[in-house]
C-alpha cells in the first residue's frame, strides 16, 4: 500500500478546472489568472526556513531539444547543469526537509540516451565523460556541507522521473536506502507512466530506476499540494504527463523549479541573447520556448510554462526574466562555445539550516 498524505501535505484546488475549456486560448487565459491569484496568496505566507541549490554535474544536451526550433546556431549540443535543491519549511509537525532533484549521478548514467551518447567515445569513454560531463559534487557531499543528516530528510521529489534512479535513496529490498525516513513525492500520473513506457519515453527513463521500491516509501499525489505554508508542488504537465513544479517562498520572492524549460531565457525569449531565440519568439509570437525532448504534451507544456513564470514573477536580479531556477539549467561551457544563458541563478542559499 502506498504511503498516505501526512498532515504537512495539503492538497489545494487553486488550479482545479483551469484547463477544462475546449479552447487552448481559454485554458491559457484561465491558468494565467489563477497563477496570479496563487502567487499573491503564497507571498502572504511564511518564507521557507532554508532554501539552497547545489550543482551536481554538467551534461551535454541536444540544442534541438533545449530550445525547440528556436536557436539559430548549428551547434549540436549545449551544456546543462543538474542541481540539487534543499528546501526546509516550518509546519505544525516541526521542520520538514524536502530534497528536490537528488540525482544518483552514477546510476542515472544508465539512461539509454546518455549511455548511447557516452558510447560514441569508444575506448575514450571515461575521458569523454570527464571532459563533457564533469561531476561537481554529490548529494551526500552537498548535504554534509550544510549539516543535514540522512535521517533528517523527510521527502525527496523530482519534477519528473527522466533519468532518475531512486533505489540508492529509498532502498529496494536488496539494499537499505540512504535516506531511512524519506518518502518519494510524485504525481500519480508520473508514477503510472513510468510503469508502462512507450519507445519515445524509454530513451529518457533510467532502466529499473524504480524497481523494488516499497510502496510505503511512495506518496502518490493527485494534484497540487502545499508543504506547510512555504512550499508547493504544482502539477504542470507537458514535458511529461505527470510533471510537477516546485515553488518555494524565499527572501527573493517565489522561486519556481522544473525542467519544462532549461533557462530563464526559455521563459522570456524576447529578452534572450542566445542566437535566434528572440527573433524566433518575435516572428512566431510564442512567449515561452519548450524543452522538447519527449513532447508528451506540447500545448500543455506551453501552458505550464506560462503558469510557472506567472507564479514566479520577475526576478529582482533581472526583472526582464522570471524567478525560474530550472532543475537542469543552461550553463556556459568551453566545449560548446557560442551559447550562454542571458541570465542564470547559479547556486543559491537563503536562510539557516535546521539540522
Amino acid at each position: 500500500m502506498f504511503a498516505p498524505l501526512d498532515p504537512c501535505l495539503r492538497p489545494i484546488d487553486d488550479f482545479k478546472g483551469a484547463r477544462d475549456a475546449a479552447s487552448p486560448a481559454d485554458r491559457l487565459r484561465e491558468v494565467r489568472l489563477r497563477a496570479a491569484r496563487f502567487r499573491e496568496r503564497m507571498l502572504k505566507g511564511k518564507v521557507a526556513r532554508y532554501y539552497g541549490s547545489f550543482g551536481l554535474i554538467r551534461v551535454p544536451y541536444p540544442t534541438r531539444y533545449a530550445f525547440l526550433n528556436a536557436c539559430s546556431l548549428p551547434l549540436p549540443y549545449v551544456h546543462i547543469l543538474n542541481r540539487l535543491f534543499v528546501i526546509q519549511v516550518d509546519t505544525d509537525l516541526g521542520v520538514k526537509t524536502l530534497l528536490a532533484s537528488p540525482s544518483d549521478i552514477h546510476a542515472n548514467a544508465e539512461t539509454p540516451f546518455f549511455k548511447r551518447l557516452a558510447s560514441n567515445f569508444g575506448p575514450f569513454q571515461e575521458m569523454g565523460k570527464k571532459l563533457l560531463g564533469p561531476q561537481l559534487s554529490t548529494v551526500e557531499k552537498s548535504l554534509s556541507e550544510i549539516g543535514i543528516l540522512p535521517e533528517k530528510v523527510d521527502y525527496i521529489s523530482y519534477d519528473h522521473l527522466h533519468t532518475q534512479d531512486v533505489r540508492k535513496w529509498l532502498g529496494n529490498g536488496e539494499r537499505t536506502g540512504y535516506f531511512p525516513n524519506a518518502r518519494l513525492l510524485v504525481m500519480r500520473q508520473e508514477w503510472q507512466s513510468a510503469q508502462g513506457l512507450l519507445p519515445p519515453q524509454q530513451d529518457w527513463y533510467c532502466p529499473d530506476g524504480l524497481r523494488g521500491i516499497h510502496p510505503s516509501r511512495v506518496v502518490l499525489l493527485d494534484g497540487d499540494t502545499m508543504i506547510g505554508e512555504s512550499a508547493a508542488l504544482l502539477h504542470t504537465p507537458g514535458h511529461t504527463e505527470g510533471n510537477h513544479s516546485f515553488v518555494a517562498h524565499t527572501p527573493e520572492g517565489l522561486l519556481v523549479t522544473s525542467e519544462n524549460g532549461v533557462a530563464p531565457d526559455a521563459y522570456a525569449p524576447r529578452y534572450s541573447h542566445i542566437p535566434g531565440v528572440a527573433k524566433y519568439a518575435e516572428s512566431t509570437g510564442v512567449e515561452v520556448i519548450l524543452n522538447g525532448n519527449t513532447l508528451e504534451g506540447g500545448l500543455d507544456q506551453y501552458i505550464s510554462m506560462v503558469q510557472e513564470k506567472e507564479v514566479a514573477g520577475p526576478s529582482i536580479r533581472n526583472p526582464d526574466f522570471p524567478n525560474m531556477a530550472c532543475s537542469s539549467e543552461l550553463a556556459a561551457y568551453w566545449a560548446f562555445p557560442g551559447i550562454a544563458p542571458t541570465m542564470s541563478f547559479g547556486d543559491l542559499s537563503f536562510g539557516k539550516v535546521a539540522g
